[in-house]
């Protein structure tokens, strides 16, 4: 039995905001893009990270809809002090895009709250697992 996947892009544009939702095999996946962090922060629907800096810039996010897993990268701005060195996860990303480098998330060096984020050649790497339930009880 043959799969099919059906790919569709939407293209939105409005106040600086870049939006596109493709359903993928493995889920539904959003990419936001934002030209500085306060611009991403006024995005009610997105709700960016609160440890990324209102100066940041090139911010771009994408999002697994259908789960908790992100992936993040932007230039400028600081990390603030609730950032601290902490362990790379060990989860592995599913997201891709071709600014994320293939195993990041396996050289993050700091904890964001739930995100592990990696300061490398003046851009900030962020990545928030999927957040796994155990059902059993």
């Amino acid at each position: 039995m043959a799969v099919i996947a059906a790919t569709a892009a939407v293209t939105m544009t409005g106040c600086g905001l870049k939006e596109g939702l493709t359903e993928k095999a493995n889920g539904h996946v959003k990419t936001v893009a934002y030209a500085t962090g306060a611009e991403g922060k006024r995005d009610q629907d997105v709700r960016l990270p609160d440890w990324v800096s209102d100066r940041a810039t090139s911010v771009t996010e994408v999002i697994r809809t259908t789960g908790s897993e992100r992936i993040l990268r932007f230039t400028g701005g600081d990390l603030p002090a609730n950032c601290v060195p902490g362990a790379a996860s060990t989860q592995p990303a599913t997201l891709a895009a071709e600014w994320w480098p293939q195993g990041q998330e396996s050289r993050t060096d700091k904890v964001c709250g739930e995100w592990h984020v990696l300061v490398k050649d003046g851009a900030v790497y962020g990545f928030k697992p999927e957040t796994l339930v155990n059902t059993r009880s």
